[in-house]
C-alpha cells in the first residue's frame, strides 16, 4: 500500500512539473491546449508507472489499458474545464478555485490508478 501511495506521490509531481516543459516544444495549440496537455500528462503517469514498477516492491508493470483509461479520463478532465462552465455557469466561480491544468492530472491519475 505505501508503495502505491508513493507510486501516485512521484506521478503527481513529476507530471506537474514536467508537462508545461513538454508541451511548450509543441507548437501552434490554441484552443487545444489543454488537450495536448491532458494527453502529456496520461503518457508521463503511464511512464513513470513503468519506471516505477522496476524500482517499487508490490506495483505491478502498467499494461497498454491503463495508458487508454488514463488518457481517456485526462480527455474527459480537460472537457470538463473547457466546455461545462459555459453549459452550467453556476460552476464557473467554485471550479477557479482549482487551476485548469489540475483537471486533466487528476484525471490522468485516476484513470491510471482504476486500471491497476
Amino acid at each position: 500500500m505505501l508503495s502505491r501511495l508513493i507510486l501516485l506521490a512521484v506521478q503527481l509531481v513529476v507530471a506537474w512539473v514536467a508537462a508545461p516543459l513538454i508541451v511548450r516544444y509543441i507548437p501552434g495549440l490554441g484552443r487545444f491546449q489543454l488537450f495536448v496537455y491532458a494527453a502529456v500528462f496520461a503518457v508521463l503517469v503511464w511512464v513513470i508507472g513503468l519506471v516505477l514498477a522496476q524500482v517499487l516492491r508490490g506495483v505491478g508493470q502498467p499494461t497498454n489499458a491503463a495508458l487508454a483509461s488514463a488518457l481517456i479520463v485526462a480527455l474527459i478532465g480537460a472537457a470538463l474545464v473547457t466546455w461545462l462552465p459555459t453549459l452550467v455557469p453556476d460552476v464557473r466561480g467554485p471550479m477557479r478555485a482549482i487551476p485548469d491544468l489540475a483537471y486533466p492530472l487528476i484525471g490522468a491519475l485516476i484513470g491510471y490508478h482504476i486500471r491497476r
